[in-house]
């Protein structure tokens, strides 16, 4: 397999399903290839998905035939899969994913509350400021007020964009969500 090839396939994995479709019906041995950004830190297009919260490319991976890891159960809401592999093996509360991100963050980007909820009865929190910054950009209110009521993330924490959670929601013109955030805030 060319690396260059998994490469952009990954790439696309994060956000582009026309070309993840196109590459995949020209090489189908991509789908469950990972590239190695650095030592320790593989990526397969599934994971890229889950951890960015696309989840048209994450469902449309998962009907090719590439495997339900948890992290994209969480990112789509599957809790009853979720709860079932965490019984199968509750270490894997404590697992990260591509690029070191816990499970936290792909909690936030499912929008269920009761996924945050069932990680915090695991011990599984960690990356709050990633996992809000997260829920705000997907517009998740609850789970935003969730995150402020049962973590400390840093509302000065910015994002890859330089910018903090506030900014975000300003923004996107979410007042409710710049409501909870200035509340807590001040």
């Amino acid at each position: 397999m060319n690396p260059e090839q998994v490469r952009e396939f990954v790439i696309a994995g994060h956000g582009d399903l026309d070309k993840v479709k196109a590459m995949l019906a020209e090489s189908p041995e991509l789908l469950n290839q990972a590239h190695p950004w650095r030592p320790g830190d593989s990526e397969t297009a599934i994971q890229a998905a889950a951890h960015v919260g696309n989840r048209a490319i994450a469902e449309f991976l998962l009907e090719a035939g590439a495997p339900l890891e948890i992290w994209t159960a969480l990112m789509l809401g599957r809790a009853h899969e979720v709860r079932a592999m965490l019984a199968l093996d509750p270490a894997l509360a404590q697992a990260i994913s591509a690029h070191g991100i816990p499970m936290l963050p792909h909690a936030a980007l499912s929008g269920e509350v009761e996924l945050l909820e069932l990680l915090a009865s695991q011990g599984a929190l960690g990356a709050e400021n990633l996992a809000l910054s997260l829920a705000v950009a997907k517009g998740h209110t609850d789970v935003v007020a969730w995150l402020l009521g049962h973590t400390r993330p840093d509302l000065d924490w910015k994002n890859f964009q330089g910018k903090t959670p506030l900014e975000q929601a300003m923004e996107t013109g979410n007042t409710e969500i710049q409501r909870l955030l200035t509340q807590h805030k001040g």
